[in-house]
């Protein structure tokens, strides 16, 4: 839990305290009072996008270690059959389908990530690893239609990105704001499905940041815990509502209030911020993973993918290094490759290793990851050279330089990573393309994958969600990746 200092409770700017007095009142209104006809027809769009995406890498987590397990373990938690975790024909409670559906999302750390703000602000988040299976999970337990569920994801990734760019997130804060952010978005993407009033969802939301919280020590372990906050986040959500619901009494002001959310989870909260353009810029993730793995190792990622289109190839390398800045060479992405229990996590977050795939493989895929224990990818991840030389603006830069056993030298350099809609989105053959991937990945047949995709795409027009849930029905049988996949490298 993080303490705001006294001089930053107000927040910045001269409309900070009255902005910071209407916050929940404001934000509440606009996730209940927006009607669907004012929510602009490419905020939808781009919202079926993050649905299409996070249920591709849900279906992928089924491969993860330990998947097996923790859904056996979900199951045994039983209760009354509300909603169906995502890839199965288990139903149980909606907090716990959302739960289970969030950890299988980020299993891979692939699905959308990078909130931004009403002026193209960004920060570090994973908002709908948390939102998407909230909302089916609560769309099937209703009875919602796919332009309810669409329109309550609209407004609780706007509301959750927002809230993550005013709060002076710093992703080496030690907090985890997956944990803390998304819970609100998710109790409010359950309350607009529930129906519940204003006054409900003030409750909700108080109720909620009880339940808050996260570190990111998992991810500097390397630890598959690092899944957990975004997944608590939503089994709060749902909870917060389910409870709010019964006439369970909150606190008075939740978000700006005493000891609220921007006093305890907020090291420099911008209210103003938050409520600047509230109704007219709708933000959510920026950042449709091109690759399996932390954003911060992309840029170094993409440039090593991009020598291997352009011939070079890792069994040709004498020498790898990777020139970022020192606070990402300093970072957990940074750290020396040595997998310990969890390789599959270690290769998620580490530069080096994933350098070394992409000049192996020319991309980095959750199979990839799996393959982590390959004694000579190791060996080469191993002895890629960290170069904290960049200049410290330049957290999305990375130049990447291969010297072969000839003495030839090739450098590529990257400033916009693969992935970010403003900059270099992919194409919506690309992700389409990636959710295919990840359904077979999993398990579906070509043919059942293009369908699933085909109701994603017309959720907008759905009556329900359960044609879609039913496509997404993974083959019964053992699903996780605890044996390694070997992946054949591709060669010129």
């Amino acid at each position: 839990m993080t303490t705001a200092p006294a001089q930053a409770r107000a927040g910045a700017g001269d409309g900070a305290q009255p902005a910071r007095d209407e916050l929940t009142s404001r934000l509440a209104r606009h996730v209940l009072a927006t009607r669907p006809e004012e929510i602009p027809p490419e905020a939808r769009q781009r919202a079926v996008v993050r649905l299409v995406d996070a249920l591709g890498c849900a279906l992928a987590g089924h491969r993860a270690p330990a998947a097996t397990q923790l859904l056996a373990l979900a199951a045994g938690w039983g209760g009354r059959a509300e909603a169906r975790i995502l890839g199965t024909a288990t139903a149980l409670p909606s907090r716990t389908a959302a739960w289970a559906g969030s950890v299988l999302t980020r299993s891979f750390d692939f699905e959308p990530v990078s909130a931004e703000g009403p002026e193209g602000q960004e920060v570090a988040a994973h908002i709908t690893g948390t939102t998407v299976p909230v909302a089916l999970a609560e769309a099937e337990r209703r009875g919602a239609s796919g332009g309810a569920l669409l329109d309550a994801l609209v407004l609780a990734d706007d509301l959750t990105a927002r809230l993550a760019v005013g709060s002076g997130f710093d992703v080496y804060s030690g907090q985890d704001n997956t944990g803390t952010v998304n819970g609100i978005g998710a109790t409010a993407l359950a309350a607009r499905l529930a129906g519940i009033g204003t006054d409900g969802l003030i409750d909700a939301w108080g109720i909620a940041v009880q339940q808050l919280g996260g570190s990111v020590a998992p991810i500097f372990d390397h630890a598959p815990a690092f899944c957990l906050p975004m997944a608590f986040a939503a089994q709060a959500g749902v909870t917060a509502v389910e409870l709010a619901m019964i006439g369970y009494r909150g606190e008075d002001d939740p978000l700006g209030g005493r000891f609220g959310f921007l006093d305890r989870f907020c090291t420099e909260p911008r209210p103003d911020l938050m409520l600047e353009r509230l109704g007219e810029v709708f933000c959510a993730d920026r950042v449709v993973k091109p690759w399996s793995s932390c954003r911060a190792s992309h840029p170094s990622l993409d440039a090593a993918a991009r020598l291997h289109a352009r011939g070079v190839r890792l069994e040709d390398a004498s020498r790898i290094r990777v020139h970022v800045t020192p606070r990402t060479a300093a970072g957990f992405v940074g750290a020396p490759w040595a997998p310990g229990r969890t390789p599959e996590v270690d290769a998620a977050f580490s530069l080096r290793f994933t350098a070394a795939a992409a000049l192996a493989y020319g991309t980095v895929r959750p199979e990839h990851l799996l393959a982590a224990t390959d004694p000579a990818l190791g060996a080469a991840a191993a002895a890629v050279e960290i170069v904290p030389s960049l200049a410290p603006g330049e957290y999305l830069t990375a130049e990447v330089e291969v010297l072969t056993h000839d003495g030839a030298i090739f450098r590529e350099r990257v400033e916009n990573p693969l992935g970010d809609r403003h900059h270099s989105p992919l194409t919506e053959t690309q992700v389409e393309e990636k959710f295919l991937a990840n359904a077979e990945f999993a398990g579906l047949t070509p043919r059942r994958a293009r369908h699933a995709l085909g109701l994603a795409l017309d959720v907008p027009a759905a009556s329900g969600v359960g044609p879609l849930l039913d496509a997404l029905t993974l083959p019964e049988g053992p699903t996780s990746g605890e044996q390694t996949i070997p992946v054949q490298r591709r060669t010129p």
